[in-house]
């Protein structure tokens, strides 16, 4: 067994829970309710409170998860921070623990990409094998799902819902749901249509493709309202598991759908 590697200028509480492999570069500071799992690696300079950290992640210098949220309702009380497996977390990041609105966890899954600058509010919930490019900030109780990326300073208000395989060009403003499987851009974002080459390298098959762009046609491009837009995709198109998952996620949007 690899015993943790904790430099001689960090900072590491007695609770903390440090699995084998793990390294604690120079100047790290990591409080009591903190567990890091095996061999991941804080290069240096990382603050953590709060924590839950799985294996074989990254976490590079100057960069802060746990700490309060940017909630003036929140008054001390115990949430945390939950980030999963093989996760890249680059320079100068912000991951805020959750606050008491949510489910009391800020959740990060497996294999994300996440660039400097990025601001990860309370209570968001972060799928797996995402991309954030640099300064793109979600605000809190932001839900990013599965195969997003999300281009340079974006900026998504809270409670917005991104959703899977949807990319979002740079210095766009996300105010309201961008569905699966979309593009979207803008200071006041609006879709752009399917993400077809992004399905495509994703795996997706040419009747797949097919079946979402006659999708996004029904639901953008002709006069039916979102209920009868949806209804006609339950009868007209293949029920997939993701044309499934589009039309579910359209009926459990709250703050409206981007168009």
């Amino acid at each position: 067994m690899s015993k943790p590697k904790i430099h001689n200028t960090a900072i590491v509480a007695s609770a903390a829970r440090l699995e084998e492999g793990v390294s604690i570069g120079p100047y790290c500071i990591i409080g009591d309710r903190v567990k890091i799992g095996k061999n991941t690696k804080l290069m240096s300079h990382v603050v953590l409170e709060e924590t839950e950290i799985g294996r074989d992640c990254i976490i590079y210098p100057f960069t802060s998860i746990g700490l309060p949220p940017q909630d003036t309702k929140y008054n001390g009380e115990e949430t945390k921070v939950k980030i999963g497996d093989r996760n890249i977390i680059r320079e100068y990041i912000t991951i805020h623990r959750a606050s008491v609105d949510g489910n009391h966890i800020t959740e990060i899954g497996n294999d994300n990409f996440l660039m400097a600058y990025v601001h990860i509010a309370h209570d968001c919930r972060i799928g797996s094998s995402i991309t954030m490019a640099n300064a793109a900030t979600l605000a809190g109780h932001v839900v990013v799902e599965d195969f997003a990326i999300i281009g340079g300073l974006v900026a998504v208000h809270q409670f917005t819902r991104i959703g899977a395989y949807t990319m979002i060009g740079g210095f766009s403003g996300v105010g309201q749901d961008i569905p699966p499987y979309t593009t979207a851009s803008g200071s006041r974002a609006k879709l752009y249509g399917l993400n077809s080459i992004g399905l495509k390298r994703r795996g997706f098959d040419e009747a797949l493709i097919n079946d979402l762009k006659q999708a996004y046609k029904i639901l953008f491009r002709s006069k039916f309202t979102l209920k009868e837009a949806i209804e006609k995709i339950k009868t007209d198109i293949k029920q997939s598991k993701e044309i499934k998952h589009l039309i579910q996620f359209l009926e459990q949007n709250k703050r409206g759908i981007c168009r």
